[in-house]
C-alpha cells in the first residue's frame, strides 16, 4: 500500500487531494481512516496504548497545563510501568499453576503458603503504587477536564461581580436587587494556562434546613438556590463570598452560613471579602481579624481569606497589597497548582487517564482479593491455590486492557512459565 503524506499550505493540500481521483493508477488509491496512522504505529509496536491516550490528549489540548500532562502521558514510561506489574503477576501465576499441576510429580522448595506469602508480598508493593497512580490521575483529570469553580454567597454579596471582573467581560448581569441571578451562569476560561470553569449561583437566603418562604422568594428563585447548592457539592472549588457592611459605627463583614458550610465541604474552598474599599485601612484589619476568630469561621482556620473590591474602577484597595482582585487571581492560581502539581520525579502520573484510573481500580480490587485469600479468610483458614491464581489472571487481564496486550499472547506466556517450571 502506498502511502502518500502532504507537507505545504492549504492551497497545495487541496490542489494534490482533488488530483489523486484522475491519477492513473494501478493500485485502489482510499483516504486513510481516521485514527489509522496511529492504529498502524500501535500494531507495530511504536506505541502502546497509553500513548495513543497520550497523543489524543495532545491533539485536544487548549491550555498549556493541558498539553503539559498530555506530553507526560507520552513519555511510555506509563505503559512500561504497567508492562512490569503484568509480568510481575504473571510471572507468580506461573508458579502457582505449576504448584497446582505438578505438586504430585515434583518436589517443591516452598509450600503452598510459603509461595502465597512471597507472592503476598509483591502484590502489597504492587498495589501501594497502584495508588498512588490512582491519586495522580484525579490531579491530572483535573488538568484534562477543567477545574469547576463555584460562587456562593447571599444575594449582592458581589458574585456576579466578581466573575465578571476575572472573565473582563459582563458575563453576568449585576443589580443592586435581591434575586437577580436565578439561574447557574457558566463561563469557561483559561487561566494561565488552567482551564476553569466558573459558576455564578443564586444568592442564598436562609441556613441548611431553612425552608425559604415563597412570600419572601419566588419559585424561580427558590429552584436557583437549590441548583446553586447542588452546583457547590460537583464543583472542585467553592469560593464563598463575604462582604463588609453597616455604618460607620457599626461595620462587619457578613458571609451567609450556608455558603460558609458548603465551602467547608468542598475539596478546596476560599472566602472572599468583597466592598473593602467602604472600609478605611485600619479598620479593615481590624475586622478582618475579628471575622477570623470569629465563631462563624470556626472550621475555617485554614481556610485562605482574600479582601478585595470589584467596584467598576477600582484596581487594588489603596494601602492593601493583598486586596485586588488580580492578586486574588494569582492565589487563586495558587491553589491551582497545589491541586494538580506532583512531585519532579512523579509527573509522568498526570498522564494516567481515567479509562486508566478504572482499570487500575479494577486491578486493584483483584489484588486485594488476592491477598485475602493468600491470608486465609475462609473458614477453614487455608488458602486456596487455584483461586488465588484466578485472582492474579484476573488483575493481570486488567493490566493487558490498559497497554493494550491481548489474552491470547498472556496464556503462552503463562505456559512458558508452567513449563519452565
Amino acid at each position: 500500500m502506498l502511502e502518500l503524506h502532504i507537507h505545504g499550505g492549504s492551497a497545495t493540500v487541496k490542489a494534490v487531494l482533488a488530483a489523486i481521483p484522475e491519477a492513473n493508477c494501478a493500485r485502489t488509491i482510499r483516504y486513510a481512516e481516521p485514527g489509522e496512522f496511529t492504529r498502524r504505529a500501535f500494531q507495530n509496536n511504536r506505541l502502546d496504548l497509553a500513548q495513543v491516550e497520550a497523543l489524543s490528549d495532545t491533539l485536544s489540548a487548549e491550555t498549556e497545563q493541558q498539553r503539559r500532562a498530555a506530553v507526560r502521558g507520552n513519555s511510555r514510561k506509563l505503559g512500561r510501568t504497567y508492562e512490569s506489574w503484568r509480568e510481575e503477576l504473571l510471572y507468580a501465576r506461573g508458579e502457582l499453576e505449576a504448584l497446582i499441576d505438578f505438586s504430585e510429580d515434583q518436589y517443591f522448595d516452598e509450600s503452598p503458603n510459603e509461595l502465597l506469602s512471597s507472592v503476598k508480598r509483591q502484590v502489597e508493593i504492587i498495589l501501594s503504587s497502584i495508588a498512588q497512580h490512582d491519586s495522580a490521575s484525579h490531579r491530572g483529570e483535573l488538568l484534562k477536564r477543567g477545574i469547576r469553580i463555584s460562587l456562593l454567597g447571599a444575594p449582592n454579596a458581589g458574585k456576579s461581580s466578581l466573575l465578571n471582573q476575572i472573565v473582563g467581560r459582563e458575563a453576568s448581569i449585576v443589580s443592586q436587587e435581591a434575586g437577580t441571578t436565578r439561574d447557574i451562569v457558566e463561563v469557561s476560561l483559561d487561566i494561565r494556562g488552567y482551564l476553569c470553569t466558573f459558576a455564578d449561583t443564586a444568592g442564598l437566603r436562609g441556613g441548611p434546613d431553612t425552608a425559604v418562604s415563597a412570600d419572601v422568594v419566588g419559585l424561580i428563585e427558590q429552584e436557583g438556590i437549590r441548583r446553586a447548592k447542588a452546583k457547590a457539592k460537583e464543583s472542585d472549588i467553592v469560593i464563598a463570598m463575604a462582604s463588609a457592611e453597616g455604618e460607620d459605627t457599626d461595620l462587619r463583614i457578613h458571609c451567609d452560613e450556608e455558603a460558609l458550610r458548603l465551602a467547608g465541604e468542598a475539596a478546596q474552598s476560599i472566602i472572599v471579602v468583597n466592598k473593602c474599599d467602604l472600609i478605611p485601612m485600619e479598620r479593615l484589619k481590624e475586622l478582618l481579624v475579628c471575622f477570623q476568630e470569629s465563631r462563624q469561621l470556626r472550621g475555617h482556620e485554614k481556610t485562605l481569606i482574600v479582601p478585595i473590591s470589584c467596584r467598576s474602577g477600582i484596581s487594588s484597595v489603596e494601602g492593601l497589597d493583598f486586596g485586588n482582585v488580580e492578586e486574588f487571581v494569582n492565589k487563586l492560581v495558587g491553589v491551582f497548582e497545589n491541586m494538580t502539581s506532583l512531585p519532579p520525579d512523579l509527573e509522568d502520573l498526570l498522564g494516567v487517564t481515567e479509562r486508566q484510573r478504572q482499570l487500575l481500580v479494577a486491578c486493584s480490587t483483584s489484588l486485594q482479593e488476592f491477598i485475602n485469600e493468600a491470608v486465609g479468610t475462609r473458614s477453614d483458614d487455608e488458602a486456596d491455590v487455584v483461586i488465588a491464581a484466578e485472582h492474579l489472571r484476573n488483575a493481570a487481564n486488567c493490566l493487558a486492557r490498559i497497554t493494550g496486550r491481548g489474552e491470547a499472547g498472556d496464556v503462552e506466556e503463562v505456559l512458558g512459565v508452567v513449563f519452565e517450571k
